[in-house]
């Protein structure tokens, strides 16, 4: 847009308190320390064991703080009255022509998403400002979907492939979401009264068109909420600049929308693909900002009249890691997360400088994706409003009044309010001319980036000289700091020696103490003393004398046990003498008998030797009988026979049996 005229108004700031909830009421969370004066004004007082409190008794600080607002909404506002005087002035900007931006700040658990989104049967500040913009160009809407944001404030039009493929993506992402028909109240309808826009379209026949981008800011990195991801790990995006000094996001999916059903399953969509997790204090903490962007495309004909843009951005809750317990990533992620706040406080805090002296200054925008983002509205292109919320717990006191510090700072910033004027609306150009258009972007490129090289030498001089005066000063500060840190050592240690004496004497006199209490306890007098020994004397004595006569006992048994011993063991020992002198008249009977036999078998073997000699020499003579008489018939068995039989056969016998009769006996 071309600017006008300007005329300046202060940034509204309204805040919204969250009631409790029973499990805050429980843990004695309301200790009245938010109280809602009017309608404009809060007062906040520290509860007791708040760093607040602390810092005061201490004498740093106050225990009280007075705020004033823009509007108050106390607990029991509802969505229909935060819209109606918030949101409801900024949707006709925004059919009108003009930009504008909500964005909700507060510490984490405060409400804000509810705020913005809220619930299907409580629906909060986005889905009625859809509603309301649909109700105003009801009956105007351009079906086609052949014209298109292009960069930040541009439009272009698309060939019938890729209207074929802006359906099929959007009939794709509509497909995935189940029908949503959130009962919302609508209150609101019958009260508007003036859609300007939407009366002058009647009269010159202009049409509308609704486009909208849903995207997240996680971890310093840009993701498009309405990007269906195929993989765990998500694709970021660039956030690049248009030539025109606009921040815009680079590949970043709009669609358009042609009713509130197709604009509440977007936004579910979205939610699905939306960073969260749970921590201490929420058990589903939105870790990212989120941005829900609306274009609206004011268009004649096949030309492009007006773009205006509505954004709302849901940002992540400010907190500390001791609060919420946050470790790895969810540390990290909050880390990322009060950079980004603190980087928007920053510029805020120094437009609010900037425009107090009168005099320009370096406002750091670009130092953070988010303020980068919001830079036009901040800079008199648009309208913007925060919603501050809190809760009155007092376990975030702390929080809670850093935020109330930053919405007091932002409410002294001055927003330059552009007047738009027919003849100094937009560019009014036939897309037809789009090649002539390129061109003279081309041109403007080549001359913007002569002039950035120019710069850029003055740029690093100027540079230089602020890094040396910067280094000359960090280095004076660094010794006066190490001066000061000198001084503090010395001071410790007289403290640290003094308070070590100290503690020595407060040792000594606590054991001195403990000794004499000792003594009190244990003190008994002489005469009970003296008494009580000879009561335990006599006692010893008595308990000496059982234990003797016990003693004397058990010896008596144990000296008849062993006469009785001894007795057995010489009636053992007569026994063992009696058997040895059996052993040994057995063993001398033994022995002759043993000698007997010996001489029993020399006999026998001496008669059988000579038997044997008497059979040879008969054999002898038998031999020679029978050599004289040759012719002689063998006789039958005669006297020479019988005489052999006889001598041989008894005799054989009567040695065997002498032999079995004498068996050799053993040798003892």
């Amino acid at each position: 847009m071309i600017p006008g005229g300007a005329e300046q108004g202060m940034m509204q700031i309204y805040l919204r308190v969250r009631p409790f909830t029973k499990e805050e009421l429980c843990c004695n969370e309301n200790q009245d320390c938010v109280v809602i004066e009017d309608d404009q004004t809060v007062t906040l007082s520290a509860p007791k064991g708040s760093a607040t409190m602390k810092s005061s008794e201490k004498g740093i600080g106050l225990s009280i703080h007075k705020f004033s607002f823009s509007k108050v909404f106390g607990p029991q506002t509802t969505q229909v009255d935060l819209f109606e005087d918030t949101v409801r002035s900024q949707v006709f900007d925004f059919l009108e022509g003009k930009n504008a931006l909500i964005f909700s700040y507060g510490v984490t658990n405060a409400g804000k998403t509810f705020t913005i989104q809220g619930t299907p049967k409580d629906p909060g500040i986005l889905p009625r400002v859809l509603d309301a913009t649909f109700h105003c160009i009801g009956g105007h809407q351009y079906k086609e979907m052949d014209l298109k944001p292009y960069l930040r404030n541009g439009a272009q039009f698309l060939d019938p492939d890729q209207v074929k493929q802006e359906r099929t993506v959007k009939a794709t992402i509509l497909a995935s979401v189940k029908e949503v028909n959130p009962s919302i109240n609508l209150e609101f309808i019958p009260n508007i009264q003036r859609c300007d826009a939407t009366s002058m379209s009647e009269a010159t026949g202009d049409q509308f068109a609704l486009w909208v981008a849903f995207f997240e800011i996680y971890n310093e990195c840009v993701y498009d909420l309405l990007q269906p991801s195929l993989s765990k790990k998500r694709s970021s995006l660039r956030v690049c600049d248009d030539g025109a000094g606009n921040a815009y996001v680079k590949d970043l999916r709009w669609i358009n929308i042609q009713n509130l059903s197709e604009a509440n399953k977007l936004v579910q969509f979205g939610n699905k693909n939306r960073s969260a997790a749970a921590t201490k204090m929420n058990h589903s903490s939105s870790r990212s900002h989120s941005i829900f962007t609306m274009k609206l495309l004011k268009i004649e004909g096949q030309t492009v009249k007006v773009i205006s843009e509505f954004s709302l951005c849901d940002l992540a809750g400010s907190e500390r890691c001791n609060k919420t317990k946050t470790f790895g990533e969810r540390l990290k992620e909050a880390g990322n997360i009060n950079n980004s706040l603190l980087i928007l406080g920053k510029c805020i805090n120094a437009l609010r400088n900037s425009q107090a002296d009168g005099k320009s200054s370096h406002i750091p925008f670009r130092e953070s994706k988010l303020t980068k983002l919001f830079q036009a509205f901040f800079c008199g292109k648009g309208r913007a409003s925060m919603i501050v919320n809190i809760n009155q717990c007092a376990s975030t006191y702390d929080e809670t009044l850093h935020v109330m510090k930053f919405s007091a700072v932002a409410k002294q910033v001055g927003l330059s309010k552009w007047k738009l004027r027919n003849h100094f609306l937009l560019h009014i150009f036939d897309l037809r001319t789009y090649p002539e258009l390129l061109d003279i972007i081309d041109n403007l490129r080549t001359r913007l980036l002569a002039e950035r090289r120019k710069n850029l030498v003055q740029e690093v001089e100027i540079r230089k000289e602020m890094g040396d005066a910067m280094l000359q000063q960090i280095l004076e500060s660094e010794e006066l700091r190490l001066r000061q840190i000198e001084e503090l050592k010395e001071s410790y240690a007289e403290k640290l020696e003094d308070t070590f004496e100290m503690f020595k004497d407060a040792i000594k006199e606590h054991a001195y103490q403990c000794a004499m209490n000792d003594l009190e306890d244990n003190y008994v007098p002489l005469d009970d003393f003296l008494k009580n020994c000879s009561s335990l004397t006599d006692d010893r004595y008595m308990r000496l004398y059982k234990e003797k006569c016990v003693l004397e006992r058990m010896c008596e048994d144990k000296q008849e046990l062993i006469l009785s011993l001894e007795k057995r063991l010489i009636d053992l020992s007569q026994t063992l003498e009696d058997i040895r002198v059996g052993f040994l008249e057995k063993s001398a009977d033994l022995e002759a008998l043993q000698k007997k036999a010996d001489e029993q078998v020399r006999y026998a073997v001496r008669l059988n030797a000579e038997k044997d000699r008497e059979i040879a020499s008969l054999k002898t003579q038998i031999e020679k009988l029978s050599q004289k008489s040759p012719v002689q018939p063998k006789p039958k068995k005669g006297f020479l026979a019988n005489i052999k039989e006889a001598v041989t056969s008894p005799r054989k016998g009567a040695s065997s049996r002498s032999l079995r009769k004498t068996p050799r006996t053993p040798r003892s």
